[in-house]
């Protein structure tokens, strides 16, 4: 009995194997007859299948079907037999092989072969279900599910509806479908007769399947979560020791001899200059000509009401820069060591390399414009209505940006590298707070989470690294190109809406995204993809636009997959929000629930959700204006299938 048990084994392997193999021999078949439209051409194509595939001894025929799975259809079957000789029985006297053989049957044309927009994975239970007023329409493609589609609610409105291996299941909502296919059963009250006629339905199972399953560029993105650039290290500058200055109306000796007769006026030609401890007294002003190289050893403070321009300078500082009034650099190299930096009234920075070793920090209204160059700071720290405008350069940020209430943080175009704080957010935006960036690399070690009325610009990158979860609940305008996010995508918000005019860059955002309007979204997004470690979640009132690309770039986005991820965690698009969605949202291992009052729909352009299982309750709304997409998995004809 245990040889007869292993050779029965070897047997049921070989048959796992056939059917394989013989699945591929009946599709690849099925698409050589819908070219040649020739049936000669049917058992040649499969034994080459078969062949190629490693059943060299297989016997193989193919044949052209009428009226299956449905009358007026057509489908190819193959069938794949195999010798499995006898091996262990021979012990007991059995010799010889016995045939494994299998079938597979690939529908030609029927309408249940066209695209499905919705798609629903989980093999038990509902794999899409309505309740309670939702609406699922999608008027050119189909509706399809590994288990059940269950509609509880108003409609399901769809070219077909397809349950793959479970039951249709309609209560007292319409149901609006050229055909409608389930393994099981089709259930529907008596009295109901807003369903497909009988005619227009069938009992036969099949295949459903995750197109993006086999995706290797998906794969491949999936491998860059978690990893970013990291900030460039930067370290307190060298500063030898020299003689204290103080300017002032009692002005030390060091700097007597450049003041302009008993006034309060001070200028320092050029010169190389080794300070110990700089301090400009309340009331001067100070004015050093262009050329120097200036070191302070032991930190600058600078009182209310002296201006203090430094000219076209070289300037190492350690010891902390303490501004209680405006202060100009012109181009040169600027270093500042750890310590405290804050700087007060309106401040310049031209040209040049700008390094800050600790904290920079600006409040009260005050104001600082940076000129162009490589720019590296320990922590950014804007508020009280202050601002930072910066120009186009690499940004390093070690240890996080927070941007307080109605304060501004404006970066030129270059390579963006922020870390984290202590709290593992590598940006911060409390409400009002306004971060602006434009087109370069971006990295961010730690979350991105922004308050209400907040707005966040990205722009355009191959991809932008995010370790962390970005949890948006103001406003964010999303650059072209790709998402790696290793947490969540949350929209939060429900408010602040595009676009907006900067008063700081006198420019206006989010009118329109590559030439796509997004006036009134609060986050827009055109030629994007999210790779996502977690889910996607919307809560109420929110207004989002997403539109992926229509091809793909190398390491950048993925032609029409707008969002992916294999988490499965629940997804949840609350109550109240309203999204535009182009592309392919790719959650094979989620179920996503579309809550009352929600809307997804695709402003007549291709929308494909796939999830393990897609639930829409309380009046939500789902939909698509699609027949396909290039991503749908499709067959070259459109209208090839497995079926049982």
């Amino acid at each position: 009995m245990s040889a007869l048990a292993v050779d029965i084994n070897r047997g049921l392997q070989q048959r796992i194997t056939n059917q394989r193999i013989a699945d591929m021999a009946a599709l690849s078949a099925a698409m050589a007859y819908k070219l040649a439209s020739d049936e000669t051409i049917l058992t040649p194509t499969a034994r080459d299948i078969v062949r190629i595939n490693g059943l060299t001894n297989a016997t193989v025929t193919a044949a052209l079907l009428a009226d299956v799975p449905t009358t007026g259809s057509k489908a190819v079957r193959v069938t794949v037999t195999t010798a499995v000789p006898i091996a262990l029985a021979k012990g007991i006297g059995m010799s010889g092989s016995y045939d494994v053989g299998v079938t597979a049957t690939a529908n030609l044309a029927t309408a249940a072969a066209v695209p499905a927009c919705f798609i629903g994975l989980a093999a038990s239970g509902d794999a899409i279900s309505t309740s309670g007023g939702a609406t699922i329409d999608t008027p050119d493609c189909a509706v399809a599910g590994v288990g059940n589609i269950n509609n509880g609610g108003t409609r399901i409105n769809a070219k077909n509806i397809v349950s793959g291996s479970g039951s249709v299941i309609n209560n007292y909502g319409t149901l609006i479908s050229e055909a409608v296919r389930y393994a099981v059963s089709f259930s529907n009250p008596d009295w109901n007769g807003n369903v497909p006629p009988v005619d227009k339905r069938s009992r036969v199972s099949s295949v459903v399947l995750d197109p993006l399953a086999s995706n290797s560029e998906i794969a491949d993105a999936r491998t860059q979560l978690g990893k970013f650039t990291a900030p460039r290290a930067i370290a307190d500058p060298s500063t030898p020791p020299g003689a204290d200055w103080t300017f002032g109306y009692s002005p030390s000796p060091s700097v007597a001899a450049f003041r302009k007769g008993n006034s309060g006026n001070f200028i320092v030609p050029a010169g190389v200059y080794a300070i110990g401890r700089l301090q400009v007294d309340g009331g001067v002003d100070v004015r050093f000509e262009n050329g120097s190289t200036l070191t302070v050893a032991q930190g600058v403070t600078i009182g209310g009401g002296s201006p203090v321009n430094f000219g076209n300078a070289n300037v190492r500082v350690n010891g902390g820069f303490q501004a209680g009034s405006s202060v100009t650099f012109g181009n040169g190299t600027i270093a500042i060591g750890s310590g405290t930096v804050s700087l007060t009234g309106t401040n310049q920075i031209g040209n040049g390399n700008l390094t800050i070793n600790a904290v920079l920090s600006l409040g009260g209204g005050s104001s600082l414009t940076i000129g162009a160059g490589s720019h590296a700071f320990q922590s950014i720290s804007v508020g009280g209505g202050a601002w930072i405008k910066a120009g186009a350069g690499d940004v390093d940020v070690i240890a996080g940006i927070a941007v307080g209430g109605d304060s501004t943080l404006a970066l030129g175009a270059g390579n963006y590298r922020f870390g984290p704080d202590g709290s593992a957010r590598a940006v911060a935006l409390s409400g009002s707070g306004i971060l602006i960036m434009e087109d370069g690399a971006f990295s961010a070690n730690g979350s991105i989470v922004t308050e209400g009325g907040s707005r966040l610009i990205f722009g355009r990158t191959l991809n932008h690294q995010i370790n962390g979860n970005l949890k948006v609940a103001g406003s964010v305008l999303f650059g072209a190109g790709r998402y790696t996010i290793a947490g969540d995508l949350v929209n939060g918000t429900g408010g602040t809406t595009w676009p907006y005019t900067s008063s700081i860059t006198g420019m206006t955002y989010g009118s329109a995204l590559e030439g796509v309007s997004t006036s009134g979204y609060d986050q827009a997004g055109i030629n994007v993809t999210f790779i996502l470690s977690g889910t996607l979640n919307l809560s109420g009132g929110a207004k989002t636009k997403l539109i992926a690309a229509a091809t793909g770039a190398a390491g950048g986005v993925i032609g029409s997959v707008l969002i992916d991820s294999a988490t499965s965690a629940a997804t949840d698009w609350a109550a109240g929000s309203s999204n535009v969605f182009s592309g392919v949202v790719h959650l094979p291992n989620s179920d996503i629930t579309m809550s009352g009052g929600s809307s997804t729909l695709s402003d007549g352009q291709c929308f494909m959700l796939v999830a393990n299982r897609i639930i829409a309750t309380g009046g939500a709304a789902g939909g698509s204006a699609c027949v396909g997409l290039p991503s749908s998995g499709s067959s070259s004809s459109g209208t090839i299938e497995l079926v049982n």
